[in-house]
């Protein structure tokens, strides 16, 4: 009866936001249909998150968006919950361009692209305020400023949250996880940041997370509200720690060789198609992620651990290694720079 109850919670969330879509005056809204029967081009675009999740309604949004402007020349086929492959296959497949658009977190491309490792520093954004005017300006300019060389486009980055740790206990310290085995993505950076606190770092793919929890595989994870939810992660683990550590986000990336062979007009509605869409998710990510919170509170067994400043000093002192370990590896300069920049936001901000 309690899953029962949990899953009738998402469905209502899910319906929520769908008629938040009409209201807003999406596309969709309009109730026009374009005919894209005969459509000229074709965009495969792939993404790892579930049916129904904000992402793949930010994904039917910009398809949306893409097939009305082109007047049905181009269709958009959407394929959520990585179908096309997972992250690393998607940055493969849009590099050679069998797949033509792809959603993807940021942390996935260490392997690809270095620079874009700044977006996933341990505690370089103090809030999303900051964390935007950096992405938006010019320190996301300079990080995806070399996928071109690579066979890819950085259109936008697209929001998610902040990342929580969730275990069978509260987390106070990194010494309340030293030893433990926690899940984290098959990134480095990630990685280091888990052993710098003394936990033991598990690469587990995303789709197995759950079992792997509940069969005591590992003893916690880290991820953004929206993956804890539609994850059902919390059926799992008693505890969220909101430690603020990272932020997860996500980059829309078009594959350079199909893009290229584009024509110019079908290009710019791709692209500003692109980029609305991303603004139109983070608005839609921030109402989504207060829903979801309030969803697992009223499910009940959860608590929940909000870290003061003076709580995550002793989290911040020991990932600072890190920051030297990967000042060669993202670039000196402009890992100076977002330090810098970050700085000078967050006291903007105050």
């Amino acid at each position: 009866m309690k899953t029962a109850c949990k899953r009738t919670l998402s469905v209502t969330i899910t319906i929520m936001l769908i008629m938040a879509m009409a209201v807003c005056g999406t596309p969709a809204a309009s109730g026009s249909q374009v005919n894209t029967d005969k459509a000229e081009f074709v965009m495969k675009l792939n993404h790892d998150m579930k049916v129904g999740s904000p992402f793949d309604i930010s994904s039917e949004h910009m398809k949306e968006l893409i097939e009305t402007r082109s007047n049905g020349r181009m269709k958009v086929d959407i394929y959520p919950a990585m179908q096309l492959g997972n992250n690393r296959e998607m940055i493969e497949g849009a590099q050679m361009g069998t797949i033509e658009a792809i959603l993807v977190p940021t942390a996935k491309f260490g392997g690809f692209d270095q620079r874009l490792n700044i977006c996933d520093m341990p505690f370089l954004f103090p809030n999303e305020e900051v964390l935007w005017k950096m992405l938006e300006g010019e320190i996301g300019q300079r990080a995806k400023a070399g996928l071109p060389d690579i066979g890819l486009y950085g259109v936008q980055y697209w929001a998610e949250g902040f990342k929580i740790l969730t275990g069978s206990k509260p987390f106070y310290s990194p010494d309340d996880i030293k030893g433990l085995k926690i899940r984290t993505m098959e990134a480095p950076l990630i990685m280091s940041q888990f052993k710098a606190w003394g936990a033991n770092p598990v690469p587990i793919d995303y789709a197995e997370v759950y079992n792997s929890l509940q069969q005591k595989v590992v003893d916690g994870q880290e991820n953004p509200m929206v993956s804890i939810h539609d994850m059902k992660f919390y059926e799992v683990q008693s505890h969220m720690t909101f430690l603020d550590h990272a932020y997860l986000s996500y980059l829309l990336v078009f594959s350079k060789s199909w893009f290229d062979a584009l024509p110019k007009d079908i290009q710019d509605i791709v692209w500003e198609a692109g980029m609305e869409t991303a603004q139109y998710h983070k608005g839609l990510m921030a109402d989504t992620n207060a829903a979801y919170l309030k969803d697992i509170q009223d499910a009940g067994g959860t608590e929940f651990l909000y870290l003061k400043d003076e709580q995550k000093q002793p989290w911040i002192d020991a990932v600072q290694p890190i920051y030297k370990e990967y000042r060669d590896i993202i670039g000196g300069e402009i890992l100076d720079l977002a330090i810098k920049e970050a700085a000078r936001l967050k006291q903007e901000s105050k």
